[in-house]
């Protein structure tokens, strides 16, 4: 039979040449360097996980691709307060890097990635929970035990010496890698490795702020008292030394003072008896000017006075006729 039409002919051409397309197009499948695949079959696994990337076969209409991500993947845990060895509540924000490593044991398991960030959020936060109840508050916020802190180095020491120093054993980079070594083993049952856990953020509950804020204040008013008290010791210590030293540098000036004066004294006297003894007028002189001295300081208007008639005192008023003498008193 002739088909006399071009455009029917051109159609039954077509026809089977797109049937032939189409099922080359459902017979193939695309692997892309970031993929793994597994087949399934009426949701058995068909053969081993595929990872080279390509242009890969399978049977139309009853074979499934299963897509899984090869590359590193994120995990943001959510923040949740757990308690540390002492006590003290902190909310703690972690993250991890974590890939497939066993698709097919993973697919078994998880089949896709929601059911895994959910398993990874259980032991993840478990295993973080378990390590920091077992460590004080600083092995968690310090990061390395032997990291050297620089400080104002009397402010160390007063610190030392007031009893608040601790000893670091582990830090917090130590913790995390014990997470990580539990949790790998764990995580390892589902195929998937995980890369590596960190602390994204560390924060005080804020009961435990206020209260980590107040020791803070206490032990830096410590410290000011002993700085005060060492201070006001020294202070003692200058003020008694400059004291003495003042003293000393008186009863020195007092000492120099007292010889001048003796001296001079003596030199007066030397003077005063080389010139009052040269004749008797003279002495009598100076007898005369030294008495006048004397009434000058104790004849006053309130002072009362009582002499014997046999007085040197007595002697010159009596010559000078100022006082007359009774019978009674001659006797």
């Amino acid at each position: 039979m002739k088909i006399k039409s071009p455009q029917l002919l051109i159609f039954l051409l077509l026809v089977p040449l797109l049937l032939v397309l189409f099922c080359v197009y459902l017979s193939t499948y695309v692997v892309k360097e970031t993929d793994q695949v597994i087949i399934t079959r009426f949701g058995q696994v068909r053969g081993k996980p595929i990872t080279e990337a390509g242009l890969q076969w399978k049977m139309p209409f009853i074979d499934d691709v299963n897509r899984i991500e090869r590359r590193y993947l994120p995990w943001d845990g959510p923040a949740s307060e757990m308690s540390t060895k002492d006590k003290t509540y902190l909310i703690i924000d972690t993250y991890a890097r974590w890939r497939i490593s066993d698709p097919e044991t993973y697919f078994l398991r998880l089949r896709d990635e929601r059911r895994a960030l959910s398993r990874l959020d259980d032991i993840l936060g478990s295993e973080t929970r378990n390590a920091v109840a077992k460590y004080e508050l600083i092995e968690i916020v310090r990061s390395d035990k032997d990291r050297e802190v620089k400080s104002n180095q009397s402010l160390t020491q007063a610190s030392e010496s007031s009893g608040q120093s601790y000893a670091i054993s582990t830090g917090r980079t130590k913790i995390q890698d014990e997470i990580l070594e539990k949790a790998a083993v764990k995580l390892a049952d589902f195929g998937i490795e995980l890369m590596d856990l960190r602390f994204k953020r560390i924060n005080y509950n804020e009961t435990v702020r206020r209260r980590i804020y107040e020791r803070m204040i206490s032990e830096r008013q410590q410290i000011a008292s002993k700085f005060r008290s060492q201070g006001a010791g020294e202070a003692a210590k200058i003020t008694g030394k400059k004291e003495r030293n003042l003293l000393k540098l008186q009863s020195e000036a007092y000492r120099k003072v007292e010889e001048i004066h003796g001296e001079a004294d003596a030199n007066a006297s030397a003077i005063y008896a080389e010139a009052y003894t040269q004749s008797e007028s003279a002495s009598s002189f100076y007898e005369f000017t030294k008495t006048l001295e004397t009434y000058k300081k104790i004849l006053t208007s309130d002072v009362s006075l009582i002499l014997t008639t046999d007085s040197p005192l007595f002697n010159l008023l009596k010559s000078s006729g100022g006082v007359e003498e009774s019978e009674e008193e001659q006797k």
